[in-house]
């Protein structure tokens, strides 16, 4: 899945809407439908004409694990870790003598320390909340590739495995036994 950059001039941002066109195949999975795109383009198809739009969208979240007070002071440490060792990197880089090397290990000690903490704090404070871990995902039960009505033929003979070369003229045969 791809999106167009934020800060792309080429052309303006217009509000959303649904496609107009013909439904060129259902599929089950976003895969599927990515598949025969794919398909389609290598076939020199003007995949701009193209859209795969997702039908029925369900919210689903998975559960992934129980919170507990090591796994949060765990998960504290690590991201205070990481944010310590920006800021001891930023006074190295920036410090006039360049022999501060130990201050980027304290800086580490530090951030990991206090993300401890505030993650504690945090857990404890919303602990009966939410006890757990979780991803979030937004999915749809099918997807539709929607195509332009002029296009739709062409599309489905290169998903068909029909070639868009004219077939040779066939002539018909002459009995055998004229009678």
């Amino acid at each position: 899945m791809s999106n167009q950059s934020l800060f792309s001039r080429r052309r303006p941002v217009l509000p959303p809407v649904l496609p107009r066109g013909e439904v060129l195949a259902t599929y089950g999975t976003y895969a599927d439908a990515q598949a025969a795109v794919d398909t389609l383009a290598k076939a020199d198809f003007p995949v701009k004409q193209l859209s795969i739009v997702g039908n029925d969208l369900k919210s689903v979240e998975r559960v992934t694990g129980k919170l507990t007070y090591g796994r949060v002071a765990l998960a504290g440490a690590a991201s205070g870790a990481w944010l310590g060792i920006f800021f001891g990197i930023l006074f190295f880089l920036f410090s006039p003598t360049g022999s501060s090397l130990p201050f980027v290990f304290a800086a580490l000690i530090m951030g990991a320390g206090f993300g401890m903490l505030l993650g504690i704090a945090s857990y404890a404070i919303n602990r009966r909340r939410r006890d757990f871990t979780s991803t979030m995902q937004v999915i749809a039960t099918s997807y539709q590739i929607i195509v332009d009505v002029e296009l739709i033929n062409r599309a489905r003979n290169v998903l068909g495995g029909v070639s868009n070369e004219p077939a040779a003229p066939s002539h018909p045969e002459a009995p055998a036994n004229p009678e």
